[in-house]
């Protein structure tokens, strides 16, 4: 969980960690996730809340703009939306299924959040 300050916002540290984690985790280029997200097999999983788009969906299309910021140019609710990313891939791969991924909903759902298990 990220401390805030007493303003409700990270520390330039905290914000560090995110910006370093959510690299890590994101093992797929801007130009890679912007392929996949246009597939049918990118809008056909993840959880749609109320939406035609689900929310990985979404994601995706943040974190390739997040890829494209210069680090100069990040604000705060970039900074949020990297912890979400990061915590949402952590979670996912702790809940890896047996056998071939490849074509498994886990791993395209994985996929719309910039991951790929098979990198």
């Amino acid at each position: 969980m990220t401390k805030a300050n007493a303003h409700g916002q990270s520390t330039d540290e905290e914000d560090k960690a995110a910006y370093e984690e959510f690299r890590t985790l994101v093992n797929m280029t801007a130009h890679q996730l912007d392929k996949w997200l246009a597939t049918e097999e990118s809008r056909a999983v993840g959880q749609k809340d109320g939406d035609a788009e689900s929310v990985g969906h979404k994601s995706g299309r943040r974190i390739i703009e997040l890829l494209g910021a210069k680090k100069s140019d990040l604000q705060p609710d970039d900074y949020a939306h990297m912890r979400k990313v990061a915590g949402y891939v952590k979670r996912h791969l702790a809940q890896r299924p047996h056998g071939d991924i490849e074509h498994t909903n886990w791993r395209y759902s994985l996929m719309n959040w910039g991951h790929d298990p098979l990198k």
